[in-house]
């Protein structure tokens, strides 16, 4: 028990601890990026919902640990340290890269357990059918600076400080690399409702390859478009924190 405890303090961090909360929130972070990026969101949604934030290795207090360049193996170990649910409904929102591995993640649980999460949300990545690996980053160091500048967020402005990007970088080429060579769970459907988050400018997901996440579960899906580009979520934190507050009391009401 205590070992369990000891992995899932590895994996996710609860900035806001709230056992008493109605609901839990998984949340898992883009290419490059820590669970700090949703620090804001837990802290909007306290007490009412309980954010997990994962922490892949590789960054932060987890950087001695060596990164994980699959992302079916990153899924897998996530999976295998997420303690049960217990009473109170699990939903699961990642964005960009983390969309793909909550996916993933909810796959497997949905396969091993016959319960996945109670309501997945991808924001800003286009559904497993409509996947582009973007290997073309990757060339060069160059190259893959460009493209993550260009998406801007909150680590862009990290690039410019050298002792900083030699930091980055390295985290930066193995998620990417991770992402070049992942190719989707496509055949096994989840049952369980999925929200599709999606930026009005962002080019990374446009809405069509955001709505086709529908065909990925026989569940309901809803579209939500917010203003903004690809890290559309830093700029609509509270309307995302309403939308989470409202699926999670839909999840806590008892079924007809």
């Amino acid at each position: 028990m205590i070992r369990d405890e000891e992995e899932q303090g590895v994996w996710f961090r609860r900035f806001h601890p709230s056992p008493d909360a109605g609901a839990e929130l998984v949340c898992f972070p883009h290419a490059g990026g820590s669970a700090a990026y949703w620090f804001g969101l837990s802290q909007l949604l306290t007490p009412h919902v309980e954010v997990a934030a994962v922490q892949y290795p590789g960054r932060q207090e987890r950087y001695r640990e060596e990164r994980v360049g699959d992302l079916h193996l990153l899924a897998e170990r996530i999976a295998a340290a997420l303690p049960p649910p217990g009473a109170r409904p699990r939903l699961f929102l990642g964005h960009s890269m983390g969309a793909s591995l909550a996916y993933e993640v909810a796959v497997r649980l949905a396969r091993r357990t016959g319960a996945g999460p109670a309501a997945l949300l991808v924001s800003g990545r286009p559904a497993p059918s409509r996947h582009r690996t973007g290997a073309d980053r990757l060339r060069d160091d160059r190259a893959l600076l460009a493209k993550v500048r260009s998406l801007g967020g909150t680590g862009a402005g990290m690039l410019d400080d050298p002792d900083l990007r030699e930091l980055v970088l390295p985290v930066l080429r193995s998620d990417y690399g991770a992402l070049a060579a992942y190719r989707p769970t496509v055949a096994s459907p989840l049952s369980c409702p999925v929200v599709g988050l999606t930026g009005e400018d962002d080019t990374e997901a446009a809405p069509e390859e955001v709505a086709a996440w529908a065909a990925h579960t026989s569940g309901s899906f809803a579209l939500r478009s917010f203003p903004g580009g690809h890290f559309f979520l830093t700029e609509n934190m509270a309307e995302v924190a309403d939308l989470v507050t409202g699926l999670a009391v839909t999840a806590r009401a008892p079924r007809a």
